[in-house]
């Protein structure tokens, strides 16, 4: 149906609109909404165009007989006014034809619609959850679970160094993902609204607490997919973007793998006891990714809205207090969240230690993983 309409349409806009249309097709304005990179998308740009060229051809017929006739009846040339505003034939015209339009158009738009929101029969099911500011991505039936946070450098984000091409739009850990397979992505969020949109996959949902959203892509071919949260949800909404990677089937299968392996392997470092100096260092890259989003690179917080770790009660007071908010979050602001879930033993056992060590804190505490184990399993 839908192609059929465009042969239909194409004859009468083809010669008066082709120099658009070549100048749309080298991408020379980039005004056009992108054509993606999976059937979804496609059949959307598609239903885009041919809604676009109904609009063009629409325009062209009211305007063009709306100019002849001021033209060619015009006063000057002796031309009167008719009245027809009571012409039956007249008002069932614009009342008709205006119906078989909207019918023209409704047709592909459903079969659209429908294909879009099919979820059935995945090959797959990947659970997002958004975080301020960061993605969660579950491979359910899998134990592959890992956050995604945004990797540009802050010396970029302060201007110290050049930008980038891929600007706030790079993580740590991409979306790895298998082509040729159905993917279902069962979309929400932990603490506010945000939206899990990629241009190039045709997926956009909105990932709301309390509720899943579902969506659905398949990749044809490899690649390096971007895209950002499309729901403004604090902050630093604009420093969480979102990266898929697409890969073949037998390499998607060695990186489950391989991430089952690192998975074991962190499991077995909650038993190993680190150095002052290594917990400082791993610490310090865990706070600059994860913390000082909120609490800023230099530990100063944001007054009124995120408290200072430069010499706060919490990061030189009690130690299992400073455990307790870091791994629970906070009953008094619930803007610091609960990272216990979020991130591994030593990651939490390395931030404590640098919090309570970075700023000018100077408390010299060393936390292991293991401490935080048995903190948790109390």
């Amino acid at each position: 149906m839908l192609m059929g309409l465009k042969r239909l349409f194409a004859p009468l806009v083809f010669p008066v609109l082709a120099p658009l249309a070549q100048a749309q097709e080298a991408e020379r304005w980039g005004v056009n909404m992108p054509q993606g990179v999976t059937e979804v998308s496609h059949a959307i740009y598609d239903l885009h165009m041919l809604i676009f060229w109904i609009c063009v051809v629409i325009g062209i017929a009211v305007f063009g007989v709306m100019f002849y006739s001021m033209w060619a009846h015009r006063k000057s040339r002796g031309h009167k006014a008719v009245q027809f505003h009571e012409s039956t034939l007249v008002e069932l015209a614009w009342t008709i034809v205006p119906i078989l339009i909207l019918f023209g158009m409704a047709i592909p738009a459903t079969k659209t619609l429908y294909d879009m929101y099919d979820t059935g029969e995945a090959d797959l099911d990947i659970m997002i959850t958004g975080y301020q500011w960061k993605w969660k991505y579950d491979h359910l039936g899998t134990d592959v679970s890992y956050f995604s946070n945004l990797a540009t450098p802050l010396t970029q984000i302060n201007n110290a160094l050049p930008k980038t091409a891929n600007y706030l739009l790079e993580v740590d850990e991409p979306l790895v993902v298998p082509t040729n397979k159905k993917i279902r992505f069962l979309i929400t969020a932990n603490d506010v609204i945000h939206a899990w949109w990629v241009p190039a996959l045709a997926v956009k949902k909105d990932a709301i607490p309390g509720f899943i959203n579902e969506s659905w892509t398949r990749i044809d071919e490899p690649g390096i997919y971007r895209g950002q949260c499309a729901e403004l949800c604090g902050k630093d909404h604009g420093f969480m973007p979102i990266v898929v990677k697409a890969v073949p089937e037998p390499e998607y299968d060695a990186w489950l793998s391989e991430r089952a392996i690192v998975a074991a392997k962190a499991a077995e470092l909650t038993g190993k006891t680190f150095s002052f100096d290594e917990l400082v260092e791993e610490g310090g890259e865990v706070y600059n990714r994860t913390c000082a989003a909120c609490h800023q690179a230099n530990g100063e917080g944001v007054p009124g809205t995120f408290p200072s770790i430069a010499g706060s009660k919490v990061a030189t007071g009690p130690l299992e207090k400073h455990m307790d908010i870091v791994i629970n979050g906070s009953t008094t602001n619930p803007a610091m969240q609960a990272f216990g879930p979020q991130l591994s033993e030593v990651q939490l056992a390395a931030v404590i230690t640098y919090q309570r060590n970075a700023f000018g804190n100077n408390m010299g505490d060393t936390v292991q993983p293991i401490d935080i184990l048995n903190f948790k399993n109390k």
